[in-house]
């Protein structure tokens, strides 16, 4: 995992993590819209963008890797950590594994209920379809999905290329098989979940159990936004939305 942050480390540090596809440049809007008042750090996932060639091994190595981090860097407490779609789980896991890692907590996107069939699907599906993958009218067609900006394309394309055929699997199972942990319920942090109005029902369900497991937690959804729209599309009303909720609890 490579993390890069912003030069300002005298003021509270907020490490947001990027969605499963993207990598730090996803969240260039968001940094400049919070770097003024705080340190941020972007890290990237492994076998994503310039850590491409690093292989992805799972939610829980992400999350052992990024409490790490923390640990060494910021004697094991942060003020925020925050992500999207696999990043939201990852940081869901490291919630778990650690209570007091940091003040507060965004998760935006997390998947926590398992995909029956994730595996049967998966690894045969990218055997045939990896080469796809890499194409760039299948790019324009997942980056849509994603909810990726027409500025940020070039961007995700380039990074399509560099990512294996193992990362992708890995990322797929991770992302399916991932299930919420109880010692979710210890986080010690403010959490605010966040779910788009047109998401698919089991995110909207996750959303929910996420609310429910986590005390004192506050649910927010994005009105008519898909999946990861709102900090990807709307990045100054998604730090809006953050500094509000940091203000208020």
């Amino acid at each position: 995992m490579i993390f890069e942050g912003t030069a300002n480390k005298q003021m509270p540090t907020i490490i947001l993590m990027h969605g499963g596809g993207l990598s730090s440049w996803s969240l260039q809007s968001v940094v400049e819209h919070l770097q003024s008042e705080f340190h941020i750090v972007t890290p990237i996932i492994d076998g994503h963008g310039e850590n491409g060639d690093e292989e992805f091994v799972s939610i829980q190595d992400s999350a052992e890797k990024l409490i790490d981090y923390i640990d060494a860097n910021y004697n094991g407490k942060v003020f925020a950590v925050g992500g999207l779609s696999i990043g939201a789980q990852i940081i869901t896991e490291v919630l778990s594994q650690r209570a007091d890692i940091a003040q507060y907590a965004i998760i935006e996107s997390a998947l926590v209920y398992p995909i029956k069939g994730t595996a049967a699907m998966t690894i045969p599906a990218y055997k045939l379809l990896y080469g796809l993958v890499k194409s760039r009218w299948f790019s324009k067609l997942q980056a849509k999905t994603l909810c990726v900006p027409d500025d940020m394309f070039e961007k995700y394309y380039r990074d399509s290329l560099k990512i294996s055929k193992q990362s992708l699997i890995n990322i797929t199972l991770s992302n399916g098989n991932y299930n919420l942990k109880n010692s979710i319920e210890d986080t010690q942090s403010k959490v605010l979940i966040i779910i788009g109005e047109n998401e698919i029902g089991v995110m909207k369900k996750s959303a929910q159990r996420l609310h429910e497991a986590i005390k004192d937690s506050e649910l927010y959804i994005a009105p008519a936004m898909r999946h990861g729209e709102l900090s990807l599309v709307h990045p100054k009303k998604y730090v809006e939305l953050l500094k509000s909720f940091f203000a208020q609890c």
